[in-house]
């Protein structure tokens, strides 16, 4: 028995997110599907870096599974990709340890969230960033970003749907904002996050560019702790999971 690692990359648009859920399409539903075929139909599972939700896409996200079959890597990319439907492309797989787990040993998580911050609706894009369009101060959500960065407890910032148990405290090494033309994307990388974490930041981000709020109310709300205190989460569209690092 071999376990498996697999990069994986995908379209989020027209999955109902990554959990396997009855009668909906999904991101392990596809790969388990193609690995069962792959296995003459015994099940296959997969165990994921981490949930996405509907509309979330991914660069890099990363999963295993165990394998009694003795393939070289090239040929599972292979096999793999000629079953996964287009929206869905394995960008790597390699052989690791059978004590490696693909979200127990997480060490370092990069999300990043797209918004076309601009007047007129470009239906190529609709799928891919939130389309905002109001004047923002680029300069106080690069202030604010700095407040984010080291262990905070983010519970402010957490979905009140959360089931984590536990601790909220989360450590962010990078929280920057950065602007190319129309396009506005923040980078968030940390140790972990918790549910619709990023959504939310986001969400009070665009209300400090409309100058809604100064960028030092971060301290205030990291201290509250209190989900109710900031406004919605924003669109799923504009959210990628661009990397996993294990230790």
């Amino acid at each position: 028995m071999a376990r498996l690692k697999c990069i994986i990359s995908y379209d989020g648009s027209l999955f109902s997110g990554f959990q396997i859920q009855p009668k909906k399409r999904t991101v392990q539903g596809e790969m388990e599907k193609a690995l069962t075929k792959m296995h003459k139909g015994t099940p296959i599972r997969i165990q994921a870096s981490g949930r996405t939700d509907t509309g979330v896409h991914s660069k890099g996200q990363t999963v295993h599974f165990d394998s009694a079959y003795d393939i070289p890597t090239t040929n599972w990319k292979q096999a793999l990709n000629t079953l996964l439907p287009g929206d869905l492309y394995v960008w790597e797989v390699g052989i690791v340890s059978d004590t490696f787990h693909a979200r127990y040993d997480v060490v370092e998580k990069e999300y990043r969230y797209y918004i076309w911050n601009e007047k007129e609706i470009d239906v190529f894009k609709r799928n891919y960033a939130y389309q905002f369009p109001y004047t923002l101060n680029v300069t106080a959500m690069q202030e604010a970003c700095r407040y984010l960065e080291g262990e905070h407890d983010f519970t402010t910032f957490s979905s009140a749907k959360a089931t984590t148990k536990g601790s909220k405290k989360r450590t962010l090494y990078q929280a920057v904002c950065e602007q190319n033309g129309n396009e506005i994307v923040f980078i968030f990388r940390g140790s972990g996050f918790l549910y619709n974490m990023v959504r939310i930041i986001v969400g009070v981000m665009l209300d400090i560019g409309q100058e809604r709020r100064k960028p030092s109310d971060i301290v205030e709300l990291l201290a509250k702790k209190d989900r109710q205190m900031v406004g919605e989460t924003v669109p799923p569209q504009g959210l990628y999971l661009v990397a996993v690092k294990y230790k």
